[in-house]
């Protein structure tokens, strides 16, 4: 059943152990560095509850309502819900959160996706990933995914140096396993759980491994320890760093201190095979909402952009005219890219609906690897003096201010403090701290660039261009591909 944003915050009431700063928090709702975060998330819960929001946020089986986002995709049309759903989202809170659940919960997706190699081990790890799928949809906890380990020496196996580099079994109980080891996850010290599953990609000739894991840890399990980045309000107040203020998802390295697994929540243990498969198949749907993100900044991009322009005169100017094209081009690219995934999408082999694997996979090096360059046009049409700008104690000190109104006032319309504002949004979008993390985050949160290509290489097909240049030259029907 649908939670409101209260019995959210409630569930993160739970004893559990989190630190900014090196110190211990007591109550992570209240806490200035996380509570941002949380209030957006509850925002999103009381949203299903809405008479104005809650048909978009949410569908009904056997009379109740449960959240869109973690509808177990069938038709073309629950993937166009899910897409209305982010973009009610973006819109309602005013900017981009990107760890949410809907874009993770689609990852336990890609697991059932391999039931097959899941019984090759033990049945009873199917119908465990089978059970979370729906657990995810009835209970709507939020759901996020532990990947990345500290990993230590990477030339080295994580057997030939300090074992606790990856996280591994130490050891099995009646009641389940316990692991070790260490976890970054964004929004993990105020999420509910976490879909933990190996990152390392080249297993050698180990065909069992203690460090093949896949399972469910509760973030407020013993042993778990979350240890917070320190978060980037301190760069000024809310006015200044609206966006730094309000949308600084922050980023936790979860500690797995001897953590007792039940045996209810292991999805594989002890099968190289599974890890294997989850690596190379995990972003096969939660690709797609984590992309579509980006759509919103793209959008936010060209807002800022524009009303720069607007502001100063300068939208008749064909080269700005040019630039503005170009921030277009990649919008509607990566809008393009999602529509066409869905349109073509195709049976998963668990059942599922799955997106076109090479449109998404192509949208997603398209939406990232042409970021940069985006914000750095987008910087170029906002001009210096997202730079150069003072702060809002300047505009409202008693002898600066009234120079500062003086010449950031351009006309009747557009007064200093708008401009001061636009100035300030653009700023924190573009050339803060926060917006560095934004732009590193992209790169890295779903994988790192060159795993964006190699999934693309898996998923294109390159028998089409195979066969037309064969038929084309001539070629003998001896050639294989």
């Amino acid at each position: 059943m649908i939670r409101t944003g209260e019995q959210y915050r409630e569930s993160l009431r739970d004893g559990r152990e989190v630190y900014v700063d090196g110190v211990r928090v007591e109550d992570v709702t209240t806490n200035p560095t996380i509570m941002p975060s949380i209030e957006n998330r509850a925002r999103i819960y009381d949203m299903q509850h809405e008479a104005a929001t809650q048909e978009i946020m949410t569908f009904e089986e056997n009379g109740e309502l449960f959240p869109v986002g973690n509808q177990i995709p069938t038709t073309q049309e629950h993937w166009h819900r899910k897409r209305k759903a982010v973009d009610t989202v973006m819109k309602d809170i005013g900017g981009v959160v990107t760890r949410v659940g809907d874009e993770t919960v689609g990852e336990m997706w890609s697991l059932a996706d391999g039931a097959d190699i899941l019984n090759e081990i033990d049945p009873r790890f199917a119908t465990n990933i089978n059970n979370h799928i729906k657990l995810a949809v009835e209970n709507d906890p939020f759901h996020v995914s532990a990947n990345t380990d500290p990993k230590g020496d990477r030339s080295l196996r994580p057997q030939d140096q300090d074992p606790d580099m990856l996280t591994h079994v130490v050891k099995e109980t009646d009641a389940g396993i316990i692991i070790r080891g260490a976890k970054y996850e964004t929004a993990a010290s105020y999420s509910n759980q976490a879909f933990l599953k190996p990152t390392i990609a080249n297993w050698g000739d180990a065909s069992i491994s203690d460090y093949a894991l896949g399972c469910i840890v509760k973030m407020n399990a013993p042993g778990v320890k979350h240890i917070c980045r320190s978060g980037f309000q301190r760069n000024g107040t809310e006015r200044d760093y609206p966006l730094s203020n309000k949308f600084d998802e922050v980023d936790t390295i979860m500690i797995l201190d001897d953590v007792l697994v039940p045996w209810e929540d292991v999805l594989f243990y002890q099968h190289t095979r599974a890890a294997a498969f989850i690596r190379t198949t995990l972003h096969r749907y939660s690709a797609m909402p984590f992309v579509q993100r980006l759509v919103t900044y793209a959008d936010m991009m060209i807002g800022a952009a524009l009303w720069n322009i607007k502001q100063t005169g300068l939208e008749k100017q064909p080269a700005v005219q040019e630039k503005l094209a170009q921030l277009a081009v990649y919008r509607e690219g990566i809008n393009a890219h999602l529509t066409a995934a869905v349109a073509l999408a195709e049976k998963s082999p668990g059942g599922f609906l799955m997106p076109n694997q090479s449109m998404l996979m192509t949208g997603r090096v398209h939406a990232i690897s042409n970021l940069p360059a985006m914000m750095h046009i987008a910087r170029e049409l906002c001009g210096g003096q997202i730079c150069i700008t003072p702060d809002v104690a300047s505009f409202e000190g008693e002898e600066t201010g009234k120079w500062l109104n003086k010449y950031y006032s351009i006309n009747d319309a557009w007064q200093s403090d708008d401009r001061r504002k636009l100035l300030a949004f653009a700023r924190d979008l573009l050339n803060s701290s926060y917006a560095g993390h934004r732009l590193t985050f992209h790169l890295f949160a779903q994988s790192p660039p060159f795993a964006h290509l190699a999934a693309v290489y898996r998923n294109f097909g390159w028998d089409g261009p195979l066969d037309f240049v064969k038929d084309a030259a001539g070629l003998s029907d001896k050639i294989t591909k």
